[in-house]
């Protein structure tokens, strides 16, 4: 089953995500914490990271590397308003499949709906090229 992680502190924003994706049919988990977020990352149960910007003790900058080195074929969509674009080009480098802005209605959940479907679509090609 595809597991989808959401890792934001805003409780709205990871409720309507949740549950967009469980409608979808995506295995989902939701936490505000870095060490529950790398506790499903551990465990396999996430190939897909949905990743807010901060969260109670790092933001995004500090936590993508600490989850790439989890897992290296995870796939992270980071959900940001306010990050300007030379922080967007350091987080590529470091790994971020995809940058979204915060939701603010059906469109934007869409926008990161098909960028999930896609990371899976990727990571099925890959694994098949295995």
């Amino acid at each position: 089953m595809h597991g989808v992680l959401i890792v934001d502190q805003d409780l709205d924003s990871r409720r309507q995500m949740a549950d967009m994706f469980i409608g979808s049919g995506y295995n989902v988990i939701v936490t505000n914490s870095v060490a529950n977020a790398l506790h499903g990352i551990l465990k396999k149960s996430a190939q897909v990271v949905i990743l807010g910007t901060s969260f109670e003790e790092l933001n995004a900058t500090e936590l993508i590397p600490l989850l790439k080195q989890c897992n290296k074929k995870l796939s992270i969509i980071l959900v940001a308003a306010d990050t300007s674009l030379q922080r967007i080009k350091k987080l590529r480098t470091e790994g971020i499949f995809y940058h979204a802005l915060k939701p603010s209605d059906a469109d934007d959940r869409r926008e990161i709906l098909q960028a999930v479907e896609c990371a899976f679509r990727n990571m099925e090609k890959g694994s098949s090229a295995d």
